[in-house]
């Protein structure tokens, strides 16, 4: 029998292999993420108290519905604990991945969550959800196409990484990011800028870009999901129907005096009822959840968005989605969650904090309520500190200041520069602000600052000549490599490459390291240190000195030429909590998102400074001269050092404080005038 002779030319056989070929160029039925976890998505036994399939809670429903409208290109989701958050972010990995065949890309806060996260969550969820066979043929295989980094699908891929990284937001493009406990990332990627910003990069070039914000919220002054929340375009929580008026409410937790919220009697959890803010009726859990099937997610303004992800305006109208949408959603809504354990869980809180731990209840308010924990941070007042500033004006030393330093901040298109003056006993003033504009890979803004620190004379009220004397320049950022070449350069007259120390600090001056090769990997001819700050400390000592209220030694003197934008950089940064990579709560020195804090670092880059210079052969720092140092200092008025560790040299009374005469072009400019090119001062 011919080949021909067995092949099956009957009319179904035809149609069955017809289907068969042309499947793969086939359009998937529209299908919302909520119809299809519906469908498809399992509960797996690693991650779940219960393995079985799922049926989303209809405030789950309605949230998946939006993360997979092709209208709303960012989600932002602050949540408690609790909520089937982690459920939700896997269903629309393989919804995007099965039926939209999308690229994504999500990311942990660090290298160690990624990997659990891959471990404990994602892989049983393609093992489990069997529709997920489809598109991963290489699942439970070890495959180029299975890591722990990415899992490449029929059409799309993944990659699981890690947030620390800078590297991690680079030379990919997906149509999906996502970023897990957005709170607990850095604010900064080694410098480079915020998380959200470089993960967002990478769905620029989709036809239907889309980023998702997850996060129990953590200190409200340093949060980067309330950072992204502000951007949104809309605000919606889950309303539910009130079975008494009908009108639509959100759960809340209120307070004691709050006339809505949770309410219980004598102390007692067994009571616990929510008040409704319209009509006063107070329902219990299980009234709740007869009617949480009826609510929608509604904004303020009356915007509402049903369980099939439909936005309708205040009067029903259907309308657009919108781009931006931040969520919120709780502990209470959860049907896995007692709302006589909340009560229980919000006493024990309580005690703790009377007995001055107030540990439990920041955990209550950020992962049971999802809300931002407030506190009295430590911090710098603005407005007082305007408020004392002094008639003396910039570039004119004042006469008990004895000693420049310069603190200079590294910026993509600026480099800026504060000068500090120090007299007996660490008493300071402002000195200069200066900004020069420019390109960093360009020489002509470093023979800018170099001609700024190097060259320029500052009247001293005695009428001397006061020249910089040191100059701490930070290596972070974008351009470390020009940093470290002009240091290099320029080391003999008192430069110094800093950076922030990498972990836990010890000391102001908090070490150092010699950077023997350059980008290239080429020797450096004359060598170069990196020195690292204790910077925490440091903006310790600023802090402490300015609570003192009298002029003498560690008093800080401020210009009343500076500006209100100066004093607000300079304020910038509070103390607030963190926990530590052991697990352990500390402080830390932190700047809200948002905020800028340029001022406040040069003057931490002084202190660095302060710290180091030599001023006997017993001591260091300033903050330990004694009276003698300064007694020669101010007869001399300025010192001639080269090397800010070696003491301080001999100068004879009659041999003048500098030959040497300044550059023909000394630009002359106001306080913080922008010294470049016009076009690098737009870019700010």
């Amino acid at each position: 029998m011919s080949v021909v002779d067995s092949m099956d030319f009957g009319t179904e056989s035809i149609e069955r292999n017809l289907r068969a070929g042309l499947a793969a160029f086939a359009v998937p039925e529209p299908k919302t993420l909520d119809r299809w976890a519906q469908d498809h998505f399992y509960l797996s036994a690693e991650s779940s108290y219960v393995e079985q399939s799922w049926t989303p809670w209809p405030f789950q429903r309605a949230i998946l519905s939006c993360l997979s409208n092709d209208d709303i290109r960012e989600v932002i989701l602050r949540k408690s604990a609790r909520v089937g958050y982690t459920k939700m972010i896997l269903a629309a990995i393989g919804y995007f991945a099965e039926h939209k065949r999308r690229s994504q890309a999500i990311w942990q806060p660090n290298d160690g969550r990624i990997k659990v996260f891959v471990k404990t969550e994602l892989d049983p969820m393609l093992r489990d959800v069997k529709v997920m066979d489809r598109v991963f043929p290489e699942n439970l295989k070890r495959h180029k196409n299975n890591t722990l980094e990415q899992k490449f699908f029929l059409g799309s891929v993944l990659h699981t990484l890690g947030g620390t990284a800078k590297s991690n937001y680079e030379s990919i493009s997906v149509d999906v990011g996502y970023l897990d406990e957005f709170d607990k990332f850095d604010h900064s990627i080694e410098g480079s800028g915020d998380p959200g910003a470089l993960a967002a990069k990478r769905v620029e070039g989709a036809t239907f870009p889309k980023m998702v914000f997850g996060s129990t919220p953590l200190h409200e002054i340093t949060s980067n999901i309330r950072k992204r929340e502000r951007t949104a375009d809309l605000f919606m929580e889950y309303h539910i129907p009130c079975p008494e008026c009908h009108a639509l409410h959100p759960l809340t937790w209120g307070g004691k005096e709050e006339p809505h919220g949770m309410k219980w009697r004598d102390d007692d959890p067994q009571t616990v009822r929510h008040l409704c803010p319209h009509c006063g009726a107070l329902i219990d859990q299980a009234q709740y959840l007869e009617v949480a099937d009826h609510g929608v997610l509604r904004a303020e303004d009356g915007t509402t968005c049903d369980v099939n992800g439909v936005f309708r305006d205040a009067t029903g109208n259907i309308q657009k989605a919108p781009e931006k949408l931040a969520l919120h959603v709780w502990s209470a809504y959860s049907p896995n969650v007692s709302w006589k354990g909340l009560v229980e869980d919000f006493f024990t809180a309580l005690r703790e904090k009377s007995e001055g731990k107030k540990e439990l209840l920041q955990q209550f308010v950020n992962e049971t309520l999802g809300e931002y924990w407030t506190e009295d941070y430590q911090k710098n007042d603005q407005n007082e500190l305007m408020a004392r500033a002094e008639p003396f004006p910039l570039e004119l030393v004042p006469a008990g200041c004895l000693l420049l330093f310069a603190g200079v901040d590294t910026h993509d298109n600026r480099l800026e520069c504060n000068v500090w003056g120090y007299g007996r006993g660490c008493e300071t003033w402002t000195i200069a602000d200066r900004v020069f504009y420019g390109n960093p890979d360009e020489n002509a803004l470093w023979d800018e600052l170099s001609e700024f620190l190097f060259e320029t004379e500052f009247d001293h009220a005695s009428g001397a000549k006061l020249k910089i004397h040191a100059t701490a320049i930070d290596s972070g950022g974008h351009f470390t490599q020009a940093v470290y070449r002009w240091v290099e350069e320029h080391q003999h007259r008192n430069v110094f490459a800093i950076r922030g120390t990498p972990g836990r600090e010890k000391a102001i001056r908090d070490g150092s390291r010699k950077i023997e090769q350059d980008h290239k990997g080429r020797v450096r001819k004359r060598g170069l240190m990196l020195w690292h700050v204790g910077t925490n400390k440091a903006k310790d000592v600023l802090h402490n000195r300015l609570q003192i209220e009298k002029p003498g030694p560690g008093y800080i003197h401020f210009s009343a030429d500076l500006s209100e934008r100066w004093f607000k950089q300079y304020t910038a940064e509070v103390r607030v909590p963190v926990r530590t990579q052991n697990g352990m709560t500390g402080t830390r020195w932190e700047c809200p998102s948002g905020r800028r804090n340029e001022k406040w670092d040069c003057a931490v880059y002084c202190v660095w400074l302060e710290e180091g210079i030599r001023v006997s052969s017993r001591s260091y720092g300033l903050a330990k001269a004694p009276a003698k140092f300064w007694d020669d200092l101010e007869a001399r008025v300025l010192p001639k050092t080269r090397d800010l560790f070696a003491a301080v040299e001999e100068v004879p009374a009659d041999e003048p404080v500098s030959e040497r005469p300044p550059k023909a072009r000394q630009r002359q400019i106001q306080s913080g005038a922008p010294v470049g090119r016009d076009e690098w001062a737009s870019r700010l």
